[in-house]
């Protein structure tokens, strides 16, 4: 009896594995770069990491390349860049400071990491979520986490090491990125950002803009950006309370309708 042949698989759903798969190893890089003390290329090889982790999810779409294969290796390929990657890096610049307490936090963090992917990997599977959840995340997303984590740092490049490398600034802020992750806190996702036909040009300019300053400033740039981050986040609690308002709103009348339904028989009795 001949054995079945392994089906081939296509090259779409290849490529967004790939893009993964080169995260994965930008953050591993990021690792190395802080063993050898080189603290600006560890953090823009984890800013490379989620530059490809923004993409990968996002290819696999456009190439109807998803798979549940995909899905898993992002998810540990998020743990590894964004989860243990910024732990090591920080730990090796100023939280071995604290000795076993920075240990403690920079683990803490890690955990965390883990935490928030496998509590959003099961909610993918959520069937009760309503509509408008799908463009929020519950907590603040693996990367944009590590960005924050690595926010002190990020400034120290700009401004010197005098105070921003101080242990104790990194341990509250680390310990601050960490709860950030696991709370209920609702942030935008930006998945379903659309660009309307006539904002194509407008948006490419300003890509291209932005692109000229990250060349020449991109610390500045990378910090402004997790400010913003930052600032936006009760912008997004309070957009999920409304549209939450909104939706119980909506069903409320499918109730009363329902109730009223029940009691006409015996009305007309």
């Amino acid at each position: 009896m001949r054995r079945p042949r392994l089906r081939g698989l296509p090259v779409n759903s290849l490529i967004p594995n790939i893009l993964t798969v080169l995260a994965v190893c930008a953050g591993l890089t990021a690792v190395r770069f802080a063993l050898a003390e080189q603290w600006e290329l560890a953090v823009m090889a984890i800013a490379v990491a989620a530059i490809l982790d923004a993409l990968d999810g996002r290819v696999a779409r456009l190439l109807k390349g998803t798979s549940k294969f995909g899905a898993e290796l992002d998810s540990l390929s998020d743990f590894v860049s964004f989860g243990v990657a910024p732990a090591l890096v920080l730990y090796r610049w100023t939280m071995s400071e604290l000795g076993g307490m920075g240990w403690i936090i920079v683990l803490a963090y890690a955990v965390c990491c883990g935490l928030r992917l496998a509590r959003f990997n099961t909610a993918l599977e959520d069937p009760n979520e309503p509509e408008f959840a799908a463009n929020f995340f519950t907590g603040v997303p693996a990367p944009a986490a590590a960005g924050l984590a690595l926010l002190p740092m990020m400034i120290s490049f700009q401004v010197g090491d005098d105070f921003f490398r101080l242990a104790l600034v990194n341990a509250v802020n680390l310990a601050f990125v960490a709860f950030l992750m696991v709370s209920q806190i609702p942030t935008f996702s930006f998945k379903k950002m659309r660009v309307k036909k006539e904002s194509v040009l407008p948006v490419l300019i300003v890509v291209g803009l932005v692109g000229a300053v990250v060349a020449s400033y991109p610390w500045f740039v990378l910090t402004a950006i997790c400010a913003i981050y930052l600032a936006i986040i009760p912008v997004s609690w309070r957009s999920w309370q409304r549209q939450e308002v909104a939706f119980a709103g909506k069903s409320e009348p499918d109730e009363d309708q329902k109730a009223s339904d029940e009691q006409t028989p015996s009305d007309t009795k």
